[in-house]
């Protein structure tokens, strides 16, 4: 399975920016996220198979455009949470992260009317303790993980004790995490699952890296945001260098390089996360069932 994620956020929200583009100014500043999202919607239709995604959106973008929400939902596709203002789940305290993935849950929850099972923390910034407070805030599974050490803001968490389903790990019967997935050379992560990455890599490279996790994990999880689909979005010239080029590399060749690695996958099945999250445990158990039928013969 491949699983197309996108976490829905706006060209001056990302973390990158955020010391050059205040919070106090976001409500002045140009909305593109819903015609970048719409591209990518429509992008999914053009397709005679309609592969579904699962859509990680901020609340800050659900609570300005709930009719955003209700067309992903409407479409299809799967609507989850990448939590309410974008802050790093490792720098609020325990009672303002549960009370930003509550909040955001439940304005998804209003919107659409159906329930909310995921989450993905904004720059993969997760550890244990972010982890237990997404399951206390009814979360039945997580996708913040990214097993790139060399990136500072990712997270790390210890899934030793968990159990490997594929590309997925039960954590407890109710809660699972679903990593991004990365390629592993002898003992050496690369990053591989998407976003900047997928813009700089020759698609050739992230095609057969893509196989390579296939084979492996039998699912791949991808992730893109809707700014990567928008050549045309404001610069931020103040910002870094090397900020600069992360963000705006290749922005141009994102929409026909996703195109190209749909066709090339047609084969295999697009699932939500929550679909996959649900195929696995519908497997355990009718491996279960299997083997209590063989032991009774």
């Amino acid at each position: 399975m491949i699983l197309l994620t996108f976490d829905v956020e706006d060209w001056f929200q990302v973390e990158n920016f955020k010391t050059y583009i205040d919070f106090s100014a976001w409500d002045s500043l140009e909305l593109r996220v819903e015609s970048n999202t719409i591209k990518i919607l429509d992008l999914l239709d053009s397709f005679p198979f309609r592969p579904r995604a699962t859509f990680f959106v901020l609340g800050w973008i659900a609570k300005k455009l709930p009719d955003l929400i209700l067309e992903i939902h409407k479409r299809g596709h799967e609507v989850a949470s990448h939590g309410f203002n974008h802050h790093l789940c490792t720098h609020l305290s325990q009672q303002n992260l549960i009370d930003d993935l509550k909040s955001s849950k439940h304005l998804f929850e209003n919107i659409i009317n159906s329930k909310i099972n995921g989450y993905r923390a904004p720059s993969f910034a997760v550890n244990d303790t972010v982890i237990e407070i997404i399951q206390q805030a009814g979360y039945t599974y997580d996708s913040s993980f990214n097993s790139f050490s060399g990136h500072g803001r990712y997270g790390t968490i210890d899934l030793s004790c968990a159990t490997k389903k594929n590309a997925a790990y039960k954590i407890n019967d109710n809660f699972y995490e679903l990593p991004v997935s990365n390629i592993k050379i002898k003992k050496k992560v690369f990053p591989l699952g998407g976003g900047g990455y997928f813009r700089l890599f020759p698609f050739i490279f992230f095609k057969q890296g893509m196989k390579s996790v296939l084979k492996k994990d039998k699912a791949f999880v991808f992730y893109a945001h809707p700014w990567e689909f928008d050549p045309s979005q404001p610069r931020v010239e103040q910002a870094s260098s090397g900020f600069k080029f992360r963000h705006y590399i290749n922005l141009h060749k994102t929409e026909t390089k996703l195109k190209s690695l749909i066709n090339s996958f047609k084969n295999h099945r697009f699932a939500t996360c929550s679909e996959y999250i649900s195929f696995q445990q519908q497997r355990v158990f009718s491996t279960s069932a299997k083997s209590d039928e063989i032991q009774a013969l």
